[in-house]
């Protein structure tokens, strides 16, 4: 009888994970990496958030706490979604997880059954495929074009829907092409998705806040209110407010979805930290000045890094609308050698070769669901990202 479960062989490990302890180790032996392969804002929790959470303890915060979520955080949850969303969802149509993935994975061990279907646009973010796959369930991918900017359409979705389709799991501005929806696009799939009554829509909405220019940002929900009894909303406060390590992810939609994730979290974590709790009702009651502020920033490094990219030899980067990721084709470069002498075959042959010769850590696309591209995370300082783009410029020109 073998010790582990089946299901773990139906998962692999997170490739932006393995290829971030990959740099911290090539550090720790002394090389000199620059790692671009974390999707973490670089900026510090603002100060009041933080003064929240050492107000809490000193408080006597530090008991558990209700399986969804104390009722400050969860009123907070509603009100944030009336506010910027214009979404109508009472505090008990609300859960709060350790982490947005936490949020999603209870969503799909909450509802899915052996041959149900759960459609994913590529390039996606890497846990969404692995995570249905451990519930049981079937990931039906469905490829994106680099000229549309790594955007569905409306055609593609409706050809990927089946009577098996559970789910379709939708993010916006996307990890990992920076790509985000417009109302008219969004409107479009929505279109689509209400001619399927039977599918459910899960929008990982977490990158909500980094959008650029004069670009306005919606939800599905919120482009078609028809959908609202069979959305699952999810955000957090890990990316606009820079709290990734706070772990606290949040979702609204109907009663008997929330109830079932209530249930599936009961017997799994239980409440979230409660510290980490009482400073995101901070972050999400408290000023806002944060936001913009840093929107500035990653929209100055987007500019610079697609810029550099596309003056690098073999490489074509489209300009994101949001998040903080850019996703180049380094498709002119496969079948070339690098300076090892190892022929470029695959995306992730460039990336490894690119971290053994210049000491910068991307992730390969493939990981993602589509090559041959890779995945840059700008969110580091304008100097790191200069002199990254510097060396995959020369490692670019050096590969015959």
């Amino acid at each position: 009888m073998a010790f582990l479960a089946d299901a773990l062989s139906r998962i692999k490990p997170s490739a932006t994970i393995a290829i971030t302890q990959m740099a911290r180790d090539l550090k720790g032996k002394g090389k000199d990496v620059i790692s671009l392969s974390v999707g973490e804002p670089d900026f510090d929790t603002p100060q009041n958030i933080k003064d929240a959470a050492v107000a809490a303890i000193a408080r006597g915060e530090t008991k558990y706490t209700p399986v969804p979520g104390i009722v400050p955080l969860r009123e907070a949850i509603a009100a944030k979604f009336k506010r910027e969303n214009n979404l109508d969802y009472k505090p008990t149509q609300t859960i709060v997880g350790t982490g947005g993935k936490h949020v999603l994975f209870n969503a799909f061990m909450a509802t899915i059954n052996p041959g149900d279907e759960v459609v994913i646009p590529a390039p996606y973010w890497v846990s969404y495929p692995e995570m249905i796959l451990l519930c049981g369930g079937t990931p039906v991918y469905v490829t994106t074009k680099i000229e549309n900017n790594f955007k569905l359409t409306p055609e593609e979705l409706d050809r990927a829907i089946t009577p098996r389709t559970k789910w379709f799991m939708f993010n916006s501005p996307s990890n990992p092409s920076g790509a985000a929806y417009t109302w008219a696009e969004l409107k479009a799939l929505t279109d689509v998705l209400m001619k399927h009554p039977h599918v459910w829509v899960l929008t990982d909405d977490m990158y909500e806040h980094l959008v650029f220019g004069d670009f306005v940002y919606t939800t599905p929900a919120q482009v078609e209110p028809g959908l609202m009894d069979r959305t699952l909303t999810m955000n957090g406060v890990s990316k606009a407010y820079a709290m990734t390590g706070w772990r606290i992810g949040y979702a609204a939609g109907p009663d008997k979805l929330i109830k079932a994730m209530e249930l599936v979290q009961g017997q799994q974590t239980s409440g979230a930290c409660s510290i980490a709790q009482w400073a995101a009702v901070e972050a999400l009651n408290g000023p806002q000045d944060f936001i913009p502020q840093s929107r500035k920033v990653f929209e100055e490094r987007r500019d610079l890094v697609v810029s550099m990219l596309n003056q690098a030899s073999g490489l074509k980067c489209p300009k994101p609308e949001g998040a903080f990721y850019v996703y180049p084709s380094c498709a002119a470069l496969i079948g070339k050698k690098a300076p090892s002498g190892k022929v470029i075959e695959t995306d992730e042959d460039f990336v490894m070769e690119l971290l053994a010769t210049e000491g910068v850590a991307t992730v390969h696309g493939s990981s993602f669901g589509l090559g041959p591209n890779f995945r840059v995370s700008y969110a580091t300082s304008n100097a790191a990202l200069e002199e990254a783009c510097r060396r995959i410029q020369r490692f670019c020109a050096s590969i015959a």
